[in-house]
């Protein structure tokens, strides 16, 4: 492997390059900073600090001696500071002290992903082996064998798992867990960040329930977590536990330099705006720095750009490294594989690896140096999480994004303050959504029967309870009400969904057919149609039958080169109207709205280009949903209804696509539903709408920050190098001046509705 200054002097030979600089639209170098240090506080306990001391840690960063000291004082907390920068000892260290201290105490770490829970297994029991101490740690998930979960519910003194488990696995058989409940003193939320929309949602009724559990047995614990630089982290723990926290963000860890470059394919197409494929790009960087023998890591979108890069890398190279200095890691694959991958890669065995986004999460490693984007990865959480991926060891590292053709891609790379500055997202929940609520109020009911009074969480359940007496779920008896059916309520409610009348995703590629996924039933018309393309994870699947009745859709794995869309007639009605603004003629409001849909045809758009390459029919039945929406009511300016309806779209597309840059959501969590006279305002008006049953905190967002998202939609469209307007900025090829008009729409709106 070449010295470190080799990297910076490939780095001024690609500036001298030409025809590599024509590309690059942004270059920044962020200089190293120096670490701030801590002694080990007093109150650590003498063995943990040998044991530290015996890896050749002889301090704690600023950040992890205030995290010690805040938990040791009993406060909650939450610690925001960036990849790499040790946050595991910001909760591993205080639980270790008190468990040193307090042998019958327990601990329960809940990780988003299987993986990561391994990993940070494998990192506790070294140190606990350091310190040759009798705290027994254990993983329990799916794949705990029946012989080792006895001994974990006994014995534990950290219970390693993930949200799902917790709900349908430990929550309904907490007498099986006395130990646990009744001693139990840390609860640690790792990756805070992915806890938003409608799995934020559930984990947040999850908790109430954790804690309800608690006090049945007498305990209290305190909460730390992690998470990525996001808006609002502070917001989102105390959201998530209702608990008071304290935020610590002051990163004292030191950082390598880093050279950060947006790069840019060439135009193909003018008018369209289109560029060349973002993945030939990343295909010759990738191999430039590999050939080279930089570690580098390439992050693509998809599973199935995974597998090209990772061919054609090793079919480049195979003669000058061989083909085993190139690898692959993704969901699929199996566990003994990624750990292999793992370790070899923390070896340096491994000088190129494809990823998805498998690797974003803090699996340790080690020193990567180079690391390629092939695309916006969709939040800026997980730029700045992939990007720390490369010069972890405080080196010097190269990050290039490689923008595509889409619209956010393109406004990010115009942008680059949005992520080199404060975060702009705020991730959003919504515990109190009626639908996710009432599912948890069943299962707290079967864990622990309600006493008259008591309330779940911040929620009064007064009137659920007697709804679901009403409705013979629960059955009152003298002041407590108590669970009357056989069925185990947990098992039916999945926490990645609003609406459990799901329909299942069966794989029928391999036999036996496996179930893959589900997805509610509104979602699913538009989604899951026959002869739509599904994405599940990175995969591709197209839908070969629909049985609606049966709620089951039967795929087959594809790889093609288009997605489909949907066409989906709306009616919208205002139900309830919680909040407006007026300005002129102008005004903005939100609240709970009605949405009657049916999907009537979907079209197969081919990616990059955008073009339509055929069509087909839908026949499914309508469906209806409630939800929260906002809405944006315009002036009657066009000289004619068309010109003022392609306005309209266009305005609603633009703010579709900005959303999840401040949303932290998927596009498809947000429908936008255009109106040139809307039955509601009489005038023509813009609705944009949660996808899911209740709502999950999504329009409420939207309405509070309105006049920076119409700059954002009015600034994506202005900086398109399109002529009039194209599917990347307005949604649609645009007619003369369409471009111009709609950019003008969104600067007035911006005006008089900040």
């Amino acid at each position: 492997m070449e010295s470190k200054q080799s990297l910076v002097t490939y780095l001024e030979e690609l500036k001298a390059d030409r025809s590599f600089m024509e590309r690059v639209t942004y270059m920044k170098t962020m200089e190293a900073t120096a670490g701030r240090y801590a002694p080990f506080p007093k109150e650590m306990p003498e063995r943990l600090r040998q044991a530290l001391e015996n890896r050749g840690i002889t301090s704690l960063y600023r950040h992890q001696e205030l995290a010690f000291r805040t938990v040791q004082s009993g406060a909650s907390t939450v610690i925001v500071t960036p990849t790499a920068s040790g946050k595991t000892y910001c909760f591993n260290l205080p639980i270790l002290s008190h468990l040193l201290e307090n042998p019958n105490a327990r601990a329960l770490y809940l990780y988003p992903t299987k993986a990561l829970a391994q990993d940070q297994n494998s990192e506790l029991l070294e140190l606990i082996d350091e310190m040759e101490a009798s705290i027994r740690c254990f993983t329990y998930d799916g794949d705990t064998s029946p012989t080792i979960r006895t001994k974990v519910r006994k014995a534990g003194n950290i219970v390693i798992t993930n949200p799902d488990m917790l709900h349908s696995g430990i929550l309904p058989h907490h007498t099986k867990w006395i130990e646990l409940f009744e001693n139990l003193s840390h609860i640690v939320i790792d990756e805070l960040h992915t806890y938003r929309g409608v799995f934020g949602s559930h984990v947040a009724n999850v908790i109430r329930r954790l804690r309800r559990i608690c006090r049945y047995y007498g305990s209290d614990p305190i909460f730390i977590m992690t998470s990525a630089t996001i808006a609002n982290p502070q917001e989102l723990a105390e959201r998530l536990t209702e608990k008071k926290v304290q935020l610590i963000d002051d990163n004292g860890a030191p950082t390598g330099r880093k050279h950060f470059i947006v790069y840019q394919p060439p135009i193909v197409n003018a008018q369209l705006g289109i560029r060349r494929s973002a993945t030939l790009e990343t295909k010759q960087l990738a191999s430039r720095f590999i050939k080279k023998k930089f570690q580098t890591i390439v992050f693509a979108r998809s599973r199935v750009r995974v597998e090209v890069l990772l061919t054609y890398l090793r079919s480049l190279i195979r003669f000058e490294l061989g083909p085993k200095s190139i690898e692959g890691y993704r969901g699929g694959y199996l566990p003994s594989e990624r750990r292999d991958i793992e370790r070899r890669l923390r070896k340096g065995e491994i000088t190129g690896i494809v990823s998805t986004n498998a690797l974003e999460l803090g699996v340790d490693i080690g020193q990567l140096q180079v690391c390629i984007m092939n695309g916006y990865p969709g939040t800026i959480a997980s730029l700045w999480q992939q990007a720390g991926r490369a010069g972890r060891r405080q080196d010097d590292a190269l990050i290039i994004l490689v923008a595509s053709s889409g619209m956010l891609d393109q406004y990010v790379a115009e942008r680059p303050e949005l992520f080199l500055n404060q975060s702009p997202e705020a991730a959003r929940l919504d515990p109190d959504n009626l639908i996710i609520a009432v599912d948890h109020i069943k299962c707290a009911a079967f864990e622990l029967p309600f006493r008259q009074g008591e309330s779940f969480g911040t929620l009064e359940t007064e009137d659920i309870l007697e709804y679901l007496v009403e409705e013979r779920v629960l059955h009152q008896r003298g002041d407590r009400y108590y669970w009357m059916n056989d069925a185990f309520p947990a098992h039916g409610i999945s926490l990645r969904s609003s609406d459990q009348e799901n329909v299942i995703i069966v794989d029928q590629t391999e036999v036996p057919n496996r179930v893959i996924g589900e997805m509610d039933t509104f979602s699913a018309m538009t989604l899951l149609h026959d002869e739509a393309i599904y994405l599940h994870g990175a995969d591709q699947y197209q839908v070969e039958v629909l049985d609606f009745e049966e709620k089951k859709a039967f795929v087959r794995a594809v790889d093609v080169d288009y997605y489909t869309d949907a066409n989906f007639s709306v009616e919208l009605s205002v139900l309830d109207e919680d909040d407006s603004y007026t300005n002129g003629d102008f005004s903005v409001a939100r609240g709970d709205v009605s949405v009657r849909g049916m999907a009537t045809m979907f079209k197969k758009i081919k990616f990059g280009t955008h073009e339509n390459i055929g069509s087909g029919p839908i026949h499914l039945p309508e469906r209806e949903i409630h939800t929260t929406g906002v809405w944006f009511s315009l002036p009657e300016e066009a000289s004619s209804s068309t010109e003022l309806e392609q306005v309209i779209e266009g305005v609603a597309n633009s703010l579709r696509r900005v959303a999840p840059l401040y949303l932290m959501c998927d596009a498809s969590d947000v429908f936008v539903v255009p109106q040139v006279k809307a039955t509601h305002t009489q005038k023509p008006t813009i609705y944009l709408y949660d996808r899911y049953p209740g709502g999950v905190g999504l329009a409420e967002s939207i309405y509070k920050q309105r006049g920076i998202m119409l700059r954002a939609a009015r600034d994506s469209i202005e900086t398109c190098p399109c002529q009039d307007g194209c599917p990347a900025c307005i949604g649609m090829i645009g007619l003369a001046d369409e471009k111009e008009r709609t950019v003008r729409m969104l600067a007035e709106m911006e005006k008089e509705l900040s």
